[in-house]
């Protein structure tokens, strides 16, 4: 196949997001700085610091490697004319257009998974266990492997035919119709997810009875916050990291704490994360972030009816037969510098809510809450060998909260 203008194009694209998000990471490992922050005096010692920033080290190779096999193969694919083959493979057992689709996109996508598996074995088994992190078992990550594989299929197919029969049908109004279909599916599922989805990879257990469960509860009530439920996950069959988080809407709400937080933290603490994520409610974050992923979504799919009405385009690539399932796949690889520039935009937002979470919590919480919500982030970092010292350019394009050091010195700007 003949290096086109649009075939230029499109891998230039390619290229160019391999290389912001390659200098970001680059940065982002220059940035380590030998000396200890001085609000984690007392929860780094020298070895763990240092230890911290070896497995942010050691991630950023793998990601490179990654990436940069990731770029050479989809370049090479392309450039042999593979979109054009795998099309005319596809059609050749007779299914109808949209059976076709999906068998199209299903292919790569397979492909795409089984190409990342020995980076994921890897990671996994090799990457995480040696800093201590990884407790998943072979059997439990096959299952977790094919789990997600039929959810994949069943859920994901679903999905994808609806667009595909829309763009393959509705001509202009195609890009509203999916819109539709996408919000309905994403409201859908964030009722879903939590009671159906999520205990077919870990068992959700209501928090006992004590201590813990009475502070919560409390402080709920004074906030007059109605809960689905308190949760505790176990996140420790699969990993020593912490975490919590909070889904579902209206009065399905409910509170996940991994048990591995439970373990590292006092009450105070535990309780502060939780104000933390329940200001996320209170303050119409959940709400907000929902609409704004919606508007997001519809612009992407307005950009896809407009790349799929672009005259010639797959014959570029060496499609015969332009149809909407190979306009969706080259669509995908287009699209990676503008899904880069949104992703800018929403994680800016996220941020701000982060900040904005924090402070309804410091706010909320009885005497010393912002002190005890400090020494949570402090304790989730030590727990977790977070980079307390990130590139701005890395924080600007990929993080969806802010540095956790500039928390904490907002944090401790407050009245404790």
């Amino acid at each position: 196949m003949h290096l086109t203008v649009p075939v230029a194009l499109v891998l230039g694209a390619l290229v160019l997001t391999y290389a912001v998000t390659g200098l970001a990471r680059w940065l982002n490992v220059r940035s380590l700085t030998d000396y200890l922050p001085a609000e984690f005096a007392q929860e780094f010692d020298e070895a763990e610091y240092g230890r911290s920033q070896e497995y942010l080290r050691a991630g950023a190779r793998l990601e490179w490697l990654r990436e940069s096999l990731d770029l050479m193969l989809v370049c090479a694919f392309v450039l042999l004319g593979g979109l054009g083959w795998l099309d005319a493979w596809t059609r050749s057992f007779g299914f109808g257009e949209l059976a076709t689709g999906l068998a199209y996109v299903g292919a790569l996508m397979l492909a795409q998974g089984v190409l990342s598996l020995p980076f994921d074995v890897y990671d996994t088994f090799v990457l995480e266990a040696r800093f201590g992190f990884n407790a998943t078992t072979p059997r439990l990550f096959v299952m977790d492997r094919l789990k997600g594989l039929a959810l994949g299929v069943v859920l994901g197919g679903a999905l994808l035919a609806a667009v595909l029969w829309a763009y393959g049908t509705l001509g202009q109004w195609a890009w509203l119709a999916a819109w539709g279909a996408i919000t309905a599916f994403t409201a859908v599922m964030m009722v879903v997810a939590p009671v159906w989805i999520l205990p077919l990879f870990n068992r959700f257990e209501p928090l006992p009875q004590g201590e813990l469960r009475s502070a919560i509860e409390g402080y709920a009530t004074g906030q007059g916050f109605s809960l689905g439920g308190v949760f505790v996950m176990d996140g420790s069959k699969r990993s020593a990291k912490a975490n919590a988080f909070f889904t579902g809407i209206g009065k399905r709400k409910r509170i996940s704490l991994y048990d591995t937080l439970i373990d590292k933290m006092s009450t105070s603490e535990v309780l502060a994360v939780l104000a933390h994520e329940m200001g996320h409610a209170r303050l119409g974050h959940i709400r907000m972030g929902f609409v704004l992923a919606v508007a997001k979504m519809g612009l992407v799919l307005w950009v896809l009816q407009l790349f799929l009405g672009s005259a010639g385009l797959q014959e570029a690539f060496g499609v015969v037969r332009p149809s909407a399932h190979a306009g969706l796949v080259l669509f995908g690889l287009a699209y990676q510098p503008l899904a880069l520039a949104l992703g800018v935009a929403a994680n800016a937002w996220s941020r701000r809510f982060e900040y904005q979470a924090d402070a309804y919590a410091a706010k909320t919480l009885p005497d010393g809450g912002a002190k005890a919500l400090a020494t949570a982030l402090k304790t989730l970092s030590r727990a977790n060998l977070s980079n307390l010292t990130p590139h701005r350019l890395s924080v600007w394009l990929h993080y969806t909260h802010p540095p956790v050091l500039d928390r904490i010195r907002r944090l401790t700007r407050r009245p404790a």
